[in-house]
């Protein structure tokens, strides 16, 4: 992957690994890394870089202006808050196991629950 978004017309998701390839845009303000889960998850682990936009409040959210990548606990509730900002015509990819498969794959300090 190399630091670039894949084309959003070939699927919806990015394993892990390539959002780890993504980081430094992350860090550069490039690609917004967005954290859907709630407060008390939140508290507990995160990605460094991350914004929290809870899945509850989603619909009050405005999409980001830069491409953005989603994640959650195990990947489900990404996929669903990619999908409502894809149809409002974002682009948002859902990361794949979230941050669950993030701490077992790229970073085993960030703790499990």
């Amino acid at each position: 992957m190399n630091g670039t978004l894949p084309d959003p017309e070939t699927g919806m998701e990015l394993t892990p690994a390539q959002v780890a390839d993504l980081l430094p845009a992350i860090q550069r303000g490039e690609i917004a890394l967005i954290d859907c889960r709630e407060d008390d998850e939140w508290r507990f682990n995160r990605i460094e870089g991350a914004r929290l936009v809870p899945l509850s409040r989603f619909g009050e959210a405005v999409p980001p202006e830069t491409p953005a990548i989603v994640y959650c606990h195990h990947g489900m509730r990404s996929l669903r808050a990619t999908s409502y900002w894809r149809q409002r015509g974002a682009e948002a990819w859902s990361m794949s196991g979230g941050i669950d498969r993030w701490s077992a794959e790229i970073d085993p300090s960030v703790p499990v629950y």
